[in-house]
């Protein structure tokens, strides 16, 4: 079989909710490979761009009051949120088994364990371990939970460990970190894996921590098949791909990437796109032919899930604006028409004011100005903020 870049765009616009918003009651659904949340509040934009008519205080009662969503280290060890009955999908699926470390965020972790003289199989269950005190309280601060975390593995460190562990760090913050709070900090991701540590609800400026049961009020959803799920779920927001682009939007090791995929091996077939061999779901075969991408005009925040791909040249054919958009820190938004990334945007908000700039990549015509000035106004309103500035380059 054999597509266009135009049906792969118009099949991943639909399976991510984009070609037309779903009912601001359909939350749940808008999201289905999850909304990264950093910077802090992406996820929310997230939802505004697939929700009609959402407002930030019905995606609050949704993560904080009836918590049918929920925030944790997932994919790529981002927090992420997603929807609590799915947390057997992005969650425990996402363990490593024996021989299949490192993950990409915990590579750097080399440097602490050969300090502490231990292995990274010997330390995790200690960290895990003091993971229980979450069961009993909530942590303000991503520093006091490596701090607190670190305070109760100490304890059961071998003898000869414990006085590295309390050394400064080496990872760039020795005034603000030891040796044992960075070890911790590393291990959160498989902790949060296993089921040990969520995000709670925000105090200002600081995010909070605690257990899924205290944060629930029961123990994390069970999925009877998340691993194969979690691959479906990639392939039909990012397909037809490559098991090396799953890899990375995992950021796992290329033994798990090939476990997980193997898994589903029997569910795919071979699609050429643009001369290139790719694979998608058997079943999904008929939507990805019937792929139009249509002509919505959409402000995407920085990370959005849309823009979390490895083949970028599917949605911006140019390696300059490429590294506009996708940059090592600090991304902008994209304005996307038709799946096609056309420009990119940055707001300055200013107490309840807010600026905004558009640099477009290629002209659109006054129509199409006019709807992004009268997009960029809906996303104020949504933030809660007057648009007291608005330039178009």
């Amino acid at each position: 079989m054999t597509v266009t870049l135009e049906q792969v765009r118009g099949y991943r616009l639909r399976n991510h909710h984009l070609d037309a918003p779903l009912p601001a009651g359909a939350l749940e659904g808008a999201v289905p490979c999850g909304a990264q949340n950093s910077p802090p509040g992406a996820w929310e934009t997230a939802l505004w761009n697939r929700a009609e008519g959402v407002t930030l205080s019905q995606l609050e009662e949704a993560l904080y009051g009836r918590k049918t969503l929920l925030q944790a280290w997932s994919i790529r060890g981002v927090p992420l949120v997603f929807p609590t009955e799915e947390a057997g999908v992005f969650l425990a699926p996402l363990s490593a088994r024996p021989g299949e470390e490192p993950w990409v965020y915990t590579r750097g972790i080399t440097g602490a364990l050969d300090a502490l003289g231990m292995t990274f199989d010997q330390l995790l269950p200690l960290v895990e371990g003091a993971c229980a005190c979450l069961e009993g309280e909530t942590v303000v601060s991503k520093e006091a939970l490596d701090r607190r975390l670190a305070a109760l593995a100490e304890p059961e460190l071998p003898p000869e460990a414990r006085t590295a562990w309390r050394a400064p760090s080496m990872y760039g913050r020795p005034d603000r970190q030891t040796v044992g709070e960075a070890a911790v900090s590393f291990l959160l991701r498989p902790c949060a894996f296993r089921g040990r540590v969520v995000f709670g609800e925000r105090e200002g400026m600081y995010p909070t921590f605690t257990a899924p049961v205290r944060w629930l009020g029961r123990p994390l959803p069970e999925h009877p098949d998340g691993e194969r799920e979690l691959v479906h779920r990639f392939l039909r927001c990012y397909g037809p791909a490559l098991p090396s682009h799953f890899q990375s939007w995992l950021g796992c090791s290329p033994r798990q990437a090939k476990r997980l995929w193997g898994a589903v091996q029997e569910e795919l077939a071979p699609v050429e796109v643009e001369g290139r061999r790719r694979w998608a779901l058997l079943e999904d075969l008929e939507a990805l032919a019937r792929g139009e991408a249509g002509e919505r005009l959409l402000l995407l925040g920085p990370h959005d899930p849309y823009l979390d791909l490895r083949d970028r040249d599917t949605i911006l054919a140019e390696p300059a604006y490429q590294r506009q958009v996708w940059r090592t820190v600090g991304n902008p938004g994209a304005v996307v028409l038709g799946g096609r990334v056309v420009g990119l945007w940055t707001v300055r908000t200013r107490g309840d004011r807010l600026d905004a700039a558009v640099t477009l990549f290629e002209d659109l015509p006054a129509p199409r100005r006019s709807a992004l000035a009268e997009l960029t106004e809906r996303c104020a309103a949504f933030r809660e903020k007057r648009l007291d500035g608005w330039q178009i380059r």
